[in-house]
């Protein structure tokens, strides 16, 4: 019989959560499992989880909760809103903060938990659903070093890569940043690809040649085949990454930072927003820069594609 010592309690069960939450089970951690949509609860209870009808009920019955929402709102309202974890939540009890949200804001709600004797971290997690999947993400993690090691054992049946990268709010900055290269290189792959065909080269050989050149990234190999195929629903959704653009650079704002590049970015997704693109990933950036510049890569309907 587990105790509440034992439990884990898991709150936001998306794309990403879901398959984070299910590797927890099979690892054979006792989890509590919380979603505002009950199918996605029901899913977790079918592999043995037990179910949560809001954050402070699970933080009732869990010792440790792990936050997996998508928004900066989302998780203040589920950790320090009304009938949160706050409320339920004991002295000696962690917050594991898994979405990439706002750094500041992770600092102040680390302060009211504090106040009730609350242990928090942040560890923003990298790799996409198929990673999620296979318990393969990396994570950067942020907070007290000894809260940090209580809580390696549940990262490490969720994540096969951890970053120790300093205090809380540590590993949302690390996060930001590295999401900020992530973006900006996606553009400018769309860029080159497009210059590229403009200029009459095959598009398959480009992604030849570039692959094992000095032009290759990890951004633009998840990107090429689906310039070629159409298939642009495969990872973050461009309103996820706008979403992650904005705290980028309101972060580096508050940091007297500039962010040339990544604020160009941004601009250009928004752009792919505007244009209809919003839930496709940002491989479908490409098609903007097809339409201006008259010239399409693939065989498939760049029209229907958006």
């Amino acid at each position: 019989m587990s105790t509440r010592k034992d439990t884990i309690g898991f709150i936001g069960l998306g794309r990403m959560g879901g398959p984070m939450a299910a590797n927890l089970v099979k690892a054979g951690y006792p989890l509590v499992a919380c979603d505002i949509d009950p199918a996605k609860v029901r899913i977790l209870a079918e592999l043995g989880a037990d179910a949560a009808d809001t954050p402070a009920d699970t933080a009732r019955k869990a010792s440790r909760v792990i936050v997996m929402v998508e928004t900066t709102a989302q998780a203040e309202a589920v950790i320090v809103g009304p009938g949160g974890i706050i409320e339920t939540a004991e002295a000696g009890d962690t917050v594991i903060a898994m979405p990439t949200i706002d750094p500041l804001a992770v600092k102040a709600m680390h302060a009211a938990l504090a106040e009730k004797g609350i242990g928090m971290i942040d560890a923003p997690v990298s790799g996409g659903v198929p990673r999620a999947r296979a318990g393969t993400l990396t994570t950067a993690v942020g907070g007290d070093p000894a809260t940090i090691q209580a809580c390696r054992p549940l990262l490490e049946a969720m994540c096969s890569q951890i970053f120790e990268m300093g205090e809380i709010g540590q590993g949302l900055a690390m996060k930001l940043v590295n999401n900020m290269l992530n973006q900006i290189n996606k553009v400018a792959a769309a860029e080159a690809m497009v210059f590229g065909a403009k200029a009459g080269l095959d598009p398959v050989k480009m992604i030849e040649m570039i692959k094992v050149s000095s032009g290759q990234s990890a951004s633009f190999e998840a990107m090429a085949p689906r310039y070629l195929s159409g298939d642009f629903d495969n990872a973050s959704t461009l309103d996820i990454s706008y979403k992650d653009q904005e705290l980028e650079t309101a972060y580096a704002k508050a940091l007297g930072v500039p962010m040339f590049m990544a604020a160009v970015s941004q601009q250009i997704y928004q752009m792919g927003r505007a244009s209809g693109l919003s839930k496709k990933d940002a491989s479908s950036l490409i098609t903007l820069y097809e339409r201006l510049a008259g010239v399409q890569l693939g065989p498939r309907d760049t029209e229907s594609a958006a």
